[in-house]
């Protein structure tokens, strides 16, 4: 690491040993793993992992999420999160994910409660800080501690740190759960967030390693894929293979967006002054 970022990390390893125990909300992605690697080697069995299962979550992810936390040596338990039953978050509002972080934070704390862990963290980074990011208000009100974020870590620094200590993380693409595929206002199910996770690890098995497949209704598949890894997609074969599987699905209309991948899409109609990400 260099001075700078390795000063942030010693900075967070330090905030972590005050903490004295912790539950740390656990996704898989870059930044919850590299929060609990640094918490399981400066409070081992007094850090504890917690997978919030949901249809919003795609199954690759958790299986890859549960894969690393046992690499790490982590303590991992699973809570189901229902936020899908919410008629609040079903509408899909832009403040969407303040009910989504709200439900997972209230299942996270019974859990640190049983265990007598005073503690609940999550991943939040300072790049966070200027994204349309409604789910910080739920982080907020339940006294959710974001230890990177206290550190001062950025998402380049939390990289680096990750590939200095050997994480298999460090260069995965920027994670999101599934409703992030929809536009604000169409309504999401679970029948349809389980299309949109066939439909994205179609695009993992084939290879892309930055991707989104947008749900822009019943009948519209948008696909982002990485800027440098769109000419792929014009390769006969793997083109007419995709359709054809998204159709299967129950799509009608299969889309390529040329501006390629990029955070927030869907955030792009919303007022300048709410940028987003996701």
């Amino acid at each position: 690491m260099t001075p700078d970022v390795q000063n942030r990390y010693d900075r967070l390893l330090e905030i972590l040993r005050e903490l004295g125990s912790v539950v740390i909300g656990y996704s898989g992605g870059v930044d919850s793993t590299l929060l609990l690697k640094a918490a399981v080697d400066v409070l081992s069995d007094r850090a504890v992992a917690v997978i919030g299962r949901s249809a919003t979550y795609p199954t690759r992810e958790y299986e890859e999420a549960v894969r690393i936390a046992g690499q790490i040596g982590a303590r991992c338990l699973e809570v189901t999160t229902e936020e899908t039953d919410n008629l609040k978050f079903r509408e899909n509002p832009q403040d969407r994910c303040y009910y989504c972080k709200t439900e997972l934070f209230s299942k996270l704390r019974p859990i640190a409660e049983e265990l007598g862990i005073p503690w609940i963290a999550d991943g939040t980074i300072t790049d966070d800080l200027g994204d349309f990011r409604p789910g910080m208000k739920a982080k907020s009100e339940q006294n959710v501690r974001s230890p990177l974020l206290e550190a001062g870590m950025s998402k380049a620094d939390v990289r680096e740190a990750s590939r200095s200590l050997g994480l298999p993380t460090w260069n995965k693409g920027s994670f999101a759960c599934l409703s992030s595929r929809f536009p604000y206002g169409l309504a999401i199910t679970p029948e349809a967030l389980g299309r949109i996770d066939q439909a994205e690890t179609l695009l993992r098995d084939a290879g892309f390693r930055e991707f989104r497949v947008r749900h822009h209704d019943e009948r519209t598949a948008r696909i982002e894929v990485g800027p440098t890894e769109l000419s792929r997609l014009f390769s006969d074969e793997l083109r007419s293979g995709i359709v054809a599987r998204l159709k299967q699905l129950g799509f009608i209309y299969v889309t390529l967006d040329l501006q390629g991948y990029r955070t927030g899409s869907m955030n792009e109609l919303l007022p300048k002054a709410q940028p987003g990400s996701s």
